[in-house]
């Protein structure tokens, strides 16, 4: 074991320190020990101000549980109580070890034991620190702040057997490696190789969000390409990895292959959104299944079939039904950019007015850059938007169903086609009258036919 005096200024201000600090001096209050431990002590190490603060403490579920007045028992028959201050939620976890586990998650049984076994049974080296906020020290049995300062990610003992515990942690060493812009061990990358068909045991919800929060962060590209290296990519996505064999027609892409142009494209991408970066992964997906060599490599409608196929993959990792026709929407739509100085005010403006349509025009310009870097289009619908206001973007119809009524239409299928028409018009001709909008749907379509 190790202890590290540290200096911990810079996070003595964060609301979540001073009130898991509080939690920390209450628990010692009564004769325990209590610790900051994992990812708050790892990001705290590297620079990072942590989002939440984990405690571990040799006190038990019971005990924790009588001391504070507002707990949840989350996790009680693996030590683990929820304690909530000013309704901020701190998981204090009593030090243990894991014993038989069943499913590739979760423990038959745990033992409640020494801050050193506790340490022991955590996933990586950089993860299985504690800090002691009151003597100001780091209390290290696993050398995590040696591999912190060399930039490894390492698994704690044997790395097969911290992966039979839970297969979800080879995709948490990618995760971590790239956030961290981290170096994975030999050893420990030797085994996510030889057991990356195994995380298939792992449910899609866990997946997903463990793929979004590498997605969002900054060095994506080297998390996409060590998913791809080690063969994860081909077991969770394998539409995605499929790419890695579709060739680009050189005239267009620097990239040899669609997985390359794709992973590049988030070289371009500044704090995306879940969404956005699900559609940028999944934009070109249909271009594998339609793949033809005519004149050059051609990918015809690859936007219609892409959209399809990310709409199973979506489902399949269990994302929301708004973001799915999120993405699919952006996936359908990144070539029509192709057309926008081509288009009708109308068809433009409403293209331009759909929501989130900025998230669309960030994945085009990404889209661009990773390959012939030509930003006209975006540039134009760029200063498309900013030079029109939204009411002359997406105006209120002048022209309503009411107004058709009033005009001696009967209401019926044909007013959906009216109204359209006549809103056309509008966006066309912003500074048409409505006796003018009216007269042109009389012209076009006559009441006698209407009917």
């Amino acid at each position: 074991m190790k202890k590290i005096k540290i200096n911990t200024e810079r996070i003595e201000n964060e609301e979540k320190f001073k009130k898991g600090l509080s939690i920390i001096k209450k628990i010692i209050s009564k004769g325990k020990t209590a610790f900051f431990v994992g990812g708050c002590v790892r990001d705290f190490l590297t620079g990072i101000i942590p989002k939440d603060y984990d405690i571990a403490t040799d006190a038990f579920p019971d005990e924790i549980e009588n001391i504070f007045s507002n707990t949840k028992p989350v996790g009680k028959q693996f030590g683990v109580i929820l304690v909530i201050i000013d309704k901020i939620p701190f998981e204090v976890a009593t030090f243990r070890t894991d014993k038989d586990y069943k499913d590739g998650r979760r423990p038959k049984k745990v033992i409640f034991t020494t801050p050193e076994e506790d340490a022991l049974r955590r996933d990586f080296t950089i993860n299985g620190m504690f800090l002691d906020p009151i003597k100001k020290e780091i209390i290290d049995y696993v050398n995590g702040l040696e591999d912190i300062n060399k930039k490894i990610i390492r698994a704690i003992g044997d790395p097969y057997k911290r992966f039979e515990e839970d297969k979800l942690r080879m995709l948490r060493a990618i995760r971590f490696a790239s956030v961290l812009d981290f170096k994975i061990e030999d050893k420990t990358w030797k085994a996510i190789i030889e057991k990356h068909s195994e995380i298939s045991v792992v449910s899609s919800e866990r997946i997903r969000d463990e793929l979004i929060k590498l997605l969002t962060s900054k060095n994506a590209y080297n998390g996409l390409k060590l998913l791809y290296e080690s063969k994860l990519l081909k077991t969770i996505l394998p539409e995605v990895e499929k790419l890695s064999v579709v060739k680009q027609p050189p005239q267009f892409h620097p990239t040899e292959n669609a997985l390359e142009h794709t992973m590049l494209l988030f070289k371009f991408l500044e704090n995306p959104s879940p969404t956005l970066a699900m559609a940028a992964l999944l934009h070109d997906i249909g271009k594998a299944e339609t793949m033809t060599i005519t004149d050059r490599i051609r990918f015809h409608n690859h936007h219609n079939v892409g959209a399809k196929i990310a709409e199973n993959i979506l489902k399949r990792l269990k994302f929301p039904n708004n973001e799915i026709e999120l993405i699919t929407r952006y996936i359908r739509n990144h070539m029509k950019f192709i057309d926008v100085k081509k288009m009708k005010q109308s068809t433009l403006k409403k293209f331009l007015a759909q929501d989130n349509f900025e998230e669309e025009l960030e994945m085009h310009k990404a889209d661009c850059l990773a390959s012939h870097k030509n930003l006209e289009n975006y540039e134009y619908c760029k200063n498309i938007l900013n030079t029109l206001k939204k009411d002359q973007l997406k105006p209120d119809p002048i022209l309503r169903g009411k107004d058709l009524i009033e005009m001696g239409y009967k209401p019926g299928k044909i007013f959906s086609t009216i109204l359209e028409y006549a809103y056309n018009k509008q966006l066309e001709e912003p500074k048409i009258t409505k006796n003018k909008l009216k007269s042109l749907v009389r012209k076009k379509f006559p009441i006698k036919e209407a009917e």
